[in-house]
């Protein structure tokens, strides 16, 4: 999956209720270039989201955190208030 991270509140309402989920992430694994972000979704479902270091850097993403994951057709994006 694809993912860009939403860096204000306004662009993460924009998106529609049912595809927005506020939950904690569970890990935001650094590589070289790209991190997966894994967000706990509830009933034993985790997401996990290809995103750049900067996208995990700039909002502070981190164990523990809320985050949105916000799901479209074929994106994920993190988001953070």
């Amino acid at each position: 999956m694809c993912a860009d991270t939403v860096r204000n509140q306004e662009a993460a309402y924009e998106a529609s209720a049912r595809n927005r989920l506020n939950r904690k992430i569970v890990e935001p694994k650094k590589g070289a270039t790209t991190a997966h972000v894994r967000i706990d979704i509830g009933g034993g479902s985790i997401v996990t989201a290809s995103i750049t270091n900067e996208a995990v850097d700039e909002p502070g993403l981190a164990v523990g955190g809320d985050a949105y994951a916000v799901v479209k057709a074929s994106d994920v994006m993190i988001a953070v208030d």
